[in-house]
């Protein structure tokens, strides 16, 4: 197999199991907070800030993984193939 493909196959996987992450983390999130909302409708306040604080960091996590695979992908490949 070629290098660039192996490069784009690490990619690839790189983003797919690097999203998994924040995604099971966002759906972890959701489901705790509507758990105590409805367990304790007076808490509602503190709960959302809570979760929309913990959520915008599992998101960050997401970005973090994307500007990896972009700079593989942009920066790596083309020093591999030698253009």
């Amino acid at each position: 197999m070629a290098p660039e493909v192996m490069l784009m196959l690490a990619v690839g996987l790189a983003v797919g199991l690097g999203m998994l992450g924040p995604a099971l983390a966002l759906g972890l999130i959701g489901y705790s907070a509507l758990q105590g909302i409805a367990r304790n409708p007076e808490a509602r306040g503190p709960i959302f800030t809570s979760m929309i604080l913990i959520a915008g960091l599992a998101e960050a996590i997401g970005i973090y993984v994307l500007i990896v695979a972009i700079i593989l992908a942009m920066i790596v490949l083309p020093t591999l193939i030698g253009g």
